[in-house]
């Protein structure tokens, strides 16, 4: 789903009053335009530290065999989740202008196309993030069986089969959706929702489901395990390291689990809002839901800017990568100039 596309109005927004004090074509331009900046810039600088640390030898070296090998498998799903990212935000600019004209101009392909996109997109970053949480769980209680399992051909390939599921899960809006003028947005062509209501319900239920509660489930109880084992383990000779680490891994944890939810539980909220007033068989114009929908929508896109956040620069690791980066950088300017 991305930004009711998975069964609620329409790819405008148009839950909202329209008019000129529509609230949406004044702040979402806005908000998107720092979104859409402060996103790519954010995901490239990540691509290009993690295939800079590629191409170094997938991190140190000099440390254990099971280090490497599971830093790097994390690494690859950190470049899996970042590559999401940037195509769920290469498509924004679609819904902006949408918005701001109030219709969909941009014909019939590419209605369902961005449908499809943004529904495969955001499911494959769920995925991907419930995949890293399972890793993190594997690396900290099993790390033998880690060790064997996390490779990083094997995680690539993992990385790769997570989209297989997304797009069969947002394949309906590459057949179903289209253009027209649907009887509760006479304002314009719209590229609106795709079934009838029940059809609708059904599907938005399934991937509210699939793509949003079963990730959250699966990360959830991938870090409550990775805190218990750490809870387990205080006492022993490594009692200060554990400490430590147990430290870090509740607040990080915690921290990922509340912005996954908070970033789409409005969105998905607000569909299921719709459908289910749309199924309830009310008569009259479709609900509007003012301020709440703008909220949701800016939310929803937020969450591509959290992701290098919460699941990257809060490793110091990554940080001084970063410094290097653009000391580097620096120094390549200079010499330029020189």
């Amino acid at each position: 789903m991305l930004w009711n596309s998975t069964g609620g109005e329409d790819l405008q927004g148009n839950s909202s009053d329209s008019g000129p004090e529509n609230v949406e074509q004044i702040l979402v331009p806005i908000f998107d335009t720092v979104i859409l900046v402060l996103g790519v810039g954010g995901h490239t600088m990540v691509i290009m530290i993690l295939c800079r640390r590629r191409r170094r030898g997938l991190g140190c070296m000099a440390q254990s065999p099971q280090g490497s090998t599971t830093g790097s498998s994390t690494d690859v799903l950190l470049l899996a989740l970042s590559c999401a990212d940037l195509l769920l935000l290469s498509i924004l600019p679609f819904h902006t202008a949408a918005v701001v004209m109030q219709q969909w101009s941009f014909g019939n392909f590419l209605c369902r196309l961005v449908s499809f996109m943004g529904s495969a997109c955001s499911s494959a970053s769920a995925f991907t993030l419930a995949t890293l949480a399972v890793s993190r769980y594997l690396t900290v209680v099993e790390p033998t069986k880690a060790y064997r399992v996390l490779l990083p051909h094997r995680v690539s390939i993992g990385a790769v089969l997570l989209w297989v599921p997304a797009c069969g899960l947002a394949a309906p809006q590459l057949v179903f959706r289209s253009v027209g003028i649907p009887y509760r947005t006479p304002d314009g062509l719209t590229c609106f929702a795709f079934l009838s209501h029940q059809e609708q319900l059904i599907y938005g239920l399934f991937h509210f489901l699939v793509a949003f509660l079963l990730p959250l489930v699966t990360t959830a109880v991938a870090y409550g395990g990775i805190y218990m084992f750490l809870c387990s383990s205080k006492h022993t000779r490594r009692a200060s390291q554990v400490a430590r680490y147990q430290s870090k891994v509740t607040q990080t944890s915690a921290l990922l689990v509340l912005a996954f939810t908070l970033c789409w539980l409005p969105s998905y909220g607000l569909m299921l809002a719709l459908l289910a007033v749309q199924t309830s068989g009310a008569t009259g114009t479709s609900p509007r839901y003012g301020p709440f929908s703008v909220f949701a929508r800016i939310m929803a896109t937020s969450s591509t800017v959290a992701n290098p956040i919460l699941y990257v620069l809060m490793s110091q690791k990554f940080r001084q990568d970063i410094l290097r980066l653009f000391r580097r950088g620096e120094f390549s300017v200079r010499q330029a100039a020189a």
